[in-house]
C-alpha cells in the first residue's frame, strides 16, 4: 500500500484513513456483536439518511484517480469493481471475493494471464448494460496525464503499460487488454502476479462508458454501477448527496447492502468535531459515521468512562507499520552493528505510549503485521523488551568503534500524527539517550519531510516512517519496501536502505508467481524474517483504530482489508 499522507491523520487516517489496527476488528466493546451493534438486535432495514462527517474531502471523484478505495468506503458505494473485499468482520474480511465478474480470475499457468467473466444483468445509473467494453476503457483512461492520482500498478504489471498515455492521446488502446465479446476480458502481463485478483479491486477497474466520459469533469457525475449515484458533488468532494441508483440489482450484487436510502457527506471538518458530533448525536448525527477520524487519547479515555458512548466505539485493524528507517548509505548507518545497537535500544513502550497507548498501538517486532494473511512470521532479531536493553547496545556501539557513545540525528515530521509525531521522535530520543546515544532531533515541515525522506539523494540517515499495504497480502507490504528495482532515483522512492539483493529481487518474483495465497504468505513471512535481519528499520508498532459512530447505526462491519467502518452495510434507525 502506500506511505499515507494522512491516515495517521489518516491511520490516523488512512492509515489514520486506515489509521487504527488493532487485534480483530470489532465494534464497541471487545464483547460486542458488531452486526447489531448501535441498533439493538433487530434485522436491519432499508430507509433513511446516513451522514459521514470527515475530515479529509472526498477528492478527485473519479475511479481513475482514486487510490484503491480512496478515502474510506465511499467510491465502493458508487463503483463496482471486477473483484472487491469480503464485507465481513475482522481477518475473514481480509479476502477478495467476485464483484462485476463471476469469479476472482483464471489465471494461466504462469498467472502472466487472467481471464474474467462478467456476470449476467449488470447495468449502470441509466439502465444500459455494463460490457467489458466499458472496464477496458476505464482502465485505458487511468493512464492519461489528466487523471493522474490512481495506484500504478498496471502500469508496471500489463504489456505495454509502461509507455501507453490514455485514450485522448492514443485511440488504439491497450493490446494487453482483450474483449473477444462484451462479457469476457482478458490481461496479459509482462511477468507473472498471483495478486492480480486483488489489484481488480481498484476503482481502475470500474466500468466507464465512452461515451459518458467528460475527462477531468467526469468526477462531478461519473456513472454509477453502485446501489447509489452521485446526486451532488460540492468543493471537490466537501460536500457530497448519494441517491438510490434504481437500476442497481442486489441479485447481482452479494457484498453490498444499500440499507439508507440517501448518503450525505460533510467532509473538511475538525477531526474533535466529528467526535464531538458524533458522541452528541443530536438530529441527523445520530445516524453519522466516519470513515477518516480517530479518537484521539484523551477523547478515548472519556468515552471509555462512559457506558453507552463505549458502546459505540468501533475497532479497527488495517495492514500498517510504523517504524525507523536507516539510509545505509549514510555514516554511521552503514555499520550494521550501529543499526543492530539502535535495534536494541529502543524503548517501545515509551513510543506506544507517546503515540496513544496501548489501546491505539501494538508493539512490533516484525515488518509485517501479525495477521496470518500477510504471512506473520513472529521474530525477533535484536531484543530490546519493553523498555530497551541498553547493555547489548552499548555493547554493538563498542563493538563498532564507538565506545564512548555516539551522536545521530532523526528526522521527523513537524505535524502530529502516529507515524512521524514530535511525540514518538522524542520517545526515541529518551530511549536511546540510556545506550549512550545522543540523538539530535530533526523536524521538517510536512512536505519537506515527504520530498527528503523520499528522495535517494538527499534521504536522511535515520528517519521515522511508516507503511501500508494497499491489499492484505505480503508483497504489497515488502516489494516496495525492499525490492531493489523498485528503487526510484528520479522521483519518490519508499527503498529507504536502497537494498537491490539478487537473492531478495529473485524470491519476491518466485512469490509473485505463486496464485495459492496461503503458500505466497508463508513464503513472504519467511522473507520478511530474513529481511530482517539486515537491521535495516526498527519496526515500531501497528496502529489501532478507535472510531465512534452515531447511536441510530447499526449492522457495524470493520474488516482487516481497510480497518474502517464499511458504509456499504450500515442501516441507520
Amino acid at each position: 500500500m502506500r506511505q499515507l499522507p494522512l491516515i495517521s491523520r489518516r491511520v490516523a487516517a488512512a492509515a489514520v484513513s486506515v489509521v487504527l489496527l488493532g487485534g480483530v476488528a470489532a465494534c464497541g466493546p471487545e464483547d460486542s456483536d458488531s452486526k447489531g451493534a448501535g441498533g439493538g438486535s433487530d434485522a436491519p432495514r432499508k430507509g433513511g439518511t446516513l451522514t459521514i462527517l470527515n475530515s479529509q474531502p472526498q477528492s478527485d471523484f473519479d475511479p481513475a484517480r482514486l487510490y484503491t478505495s480512496g478515502g474510506g468506503n465511499i467510491p465502493g458505494l458508487v463503483f463496482r469493481t471486477l473483484t472487491t473485499r469480503n464485507r465481513e468482520d475482522g481477518a475473514a474480511g481480509a479476502k477478495v471475493v467476485p464483484d462485476l465478474a463471476t469469479d476472482t480470475g483464471k489465471p494461466s499457468k504462469n498467472a502472466t494471464v487472467w481471464t474474467y467473466t462478467l456476470k449476467d444483468g449488470l447495468t449502470y445509473e441509466d439502465g444500459r448494460k455494463i460490457t467489458t467494453a466499458d472496464i477496458k476503457y476505464g482502465i485505458e483512461r487511468s493512464f492519461a496525464a489528466e487523471l493522474s492520482g490512481g495506484a500504478p500498478y498496471l502500469r508496471d504489471w500489463l504489456i505495454g503499460g509502461d509507455t501507453y498515455q490514455g485514450p485522448y492521446k492514443d485511440k488504439k488502446g491497450l493490446d494487453s487488454i482483450e474483449t473477444p465479446d462484451e462479457k469476457t476480458i482478458v490481461f496479459h502481463l509482462r511477468k507473472p502476479e498471483g495478486d492480480f485478483p486483488f489489484v481488480a479491486t481498484q476503482t481502475q477497474f470500474a466500468p466507464v462508458p465512452r461515451d459518458k466520459d467528460k475527462g477531468t469533469a467526469y468526477e462531478n457525475h461519473p456513472i454509477s454501477s453502485g446501489p447509489y449515484k452521485v446526486v451532488k458533488n460540492v468543493g471537490d468532494g466537501e460536500r457530497m448527496t448519494l441517491e438510490r441508483n434504481p437500476h442497481w440489482s442486489e441479485k447481482t450484487d452479494a457484498e453490498r447492502h444499500a440499507y439508507p436510502d440517501r448518503v450525505e457527506v460533510k467532509a473538511g471538518l475538525d477531526s474533535a468535531v466529528i467526535n464531538q458530533r458524533l458522541s452528541t448525536g443530536s438530529g441527523a448525527d445520530a445516524a453519522a459515521v466516519t470513515t477518516d477520524t480517530n479518537l484521539g487519547p484523551a477523547e478515548l479515555a472519556q468515552v471509555s468512562g462512559d457506558k453507552e458512548l463505549a458502546g459505540r466505539v468501533g475497532t479497527g485493524h488495517f495492514g500498517y507499520t510504523n517504524y525507523l528507517a536507516f539510509n545505509p548509505k549514510v555514516k554511521p548507518f552503514d555499520n550494521p552493528k550501529v543499526r543492530q545497537a539502535i535495534s536494541h535500544a529502543i524503548n517501545r513502550t515509551s513510543v506506544v505510549n507517546a503515540a496513544g497507548g496501548s489501546s491505539l498501538a501494538e508493539p512490533a517486532t516484525t515488518f509485517l503485521p501479525e495477521r496470518e494473511f500477510f504471512g506473520h512470521t513472529p521474530y525477533d532479531h535484536f531484543p530490546a523488551g519493553a523498555t530497551g536493553d541498553p547493555a547489548k547496545a552499548r555493547k554493538l556501539l563498542a563493538e563498532a568503534g564507538y565506545e564512548d557513545g555516539l551522536t545521530i540525528t532523526l528526522t521527523h515530521s513537524t505535524v502530529k500524527d502516529f507515524a512521524t509525531s514530535p511525540e514518538v521522535a522524542t520517545a526515541v530520543q529518551e530511549g536511546l539517550k540510556k545506550a549512550g546515544i545522543t540523538v539530535k532531533l530533526q523536524g521538517l515541515e510536512d512536505n519537506d519531510y515527504s520530498e527528503k525522506t523520499k528522495s535517494v539523494k538527499d534521504a536522511p540517515g535515520f528517519f521515522l516512517s511508516a507503511w501500508g499495504a494497499d491489499w492484505p497480502a505480503g508483497g504489497p507490504f515488502l516489494a516496495p519496501i525492499y525490492d531493489g528495482r523498485q528503487i526510484v532515483r528520479d522521483g519518490s522512492n519508499y527503498n529507504h536502505a536502497q537494498l537491490d539483493d539478487k537473492a531478495v529481487n529473485a524470491e519476491i518474483d518466485a512469490i509473485n508467481k505463486l496464485t495459492d495465497l496461503k503458500s505466497a504468505a508463508k513464503r513472504w513471512g519467511a522473507l520478511d524474517k530474513k529481511i530482517g535481519e539486515r537491521a535495516l528499520s526498527v519496526p515500531l508498532f501497528h496502529p489501532v483504530y478507535k472510531r465512534l459512530y452515531g447511536k441510530d447505526v447499526k449492522n457495524i462491519v470493520i474488516s482487516d482489508w481497510t480497518g474502517v467502518l464499511d458504509v456499504s452495510q450500515v442501516a441507520v434507525r
